[in-house]
């Protein structure tokens, strides 16, 4: 048995910001203090299935949430990222877009950012 789709069922109150096909809300598991997630109404897995209305959306809410952010919690940089596809470690198979604020000292080297998530091939500059 399947269980059900986590954003295809999100209570209201957890919603921060809105439009016709997407929404934001909180992270359940934020990394850092503000991580927010740009979600399709429509349950869709991939970034590359959605309709050019819904990708409007989805990127207007992603500036609606940074400056929500930039107001709330003053963060000093961003990560956005969006794990598509089981290789790439998509655990909830309906698109969601990750923005996830960065505070000075949140890491020792931040420099990398997104290409942390091959530890192996990170520190490019590092390399022989």
């Amino acid at each position: 048995m399947t269980s059900p789709c986590p954003f295809c069922a999100l209570p209201a109150g957890r919603i921060i910001h809105a439009r016709e096909s997407a929404v934001v809300i909180r992270d359940g598991f934020p990394v850092s203090p503000g991580h927010s997630l740009v979600i399709p109404k429509r349950h869709v897995s991939s970034f590359f299935e959605v309709t050019d209305d819904e990708r409007n959306d989805l990127l207007s809410l992603l500036a609606e949430a940074r400056d929500d952010l930039e107001r709330q919690f003053r963060p000093a940089g961003y990560n956005i990222g969006i794990n598509d596809g089981a290789a790439a470690g998509q655990t909830v198979p309906h698109l969601h877009i990750h923005l996830i604020p960065r505070y000075a000292g949140d890491r020792d080297d931040p420099r990398g950012g997104v290409r942390w998530v091959l530890p192996d091939k990170a520190a490019y500059w590092k390399k022989d």
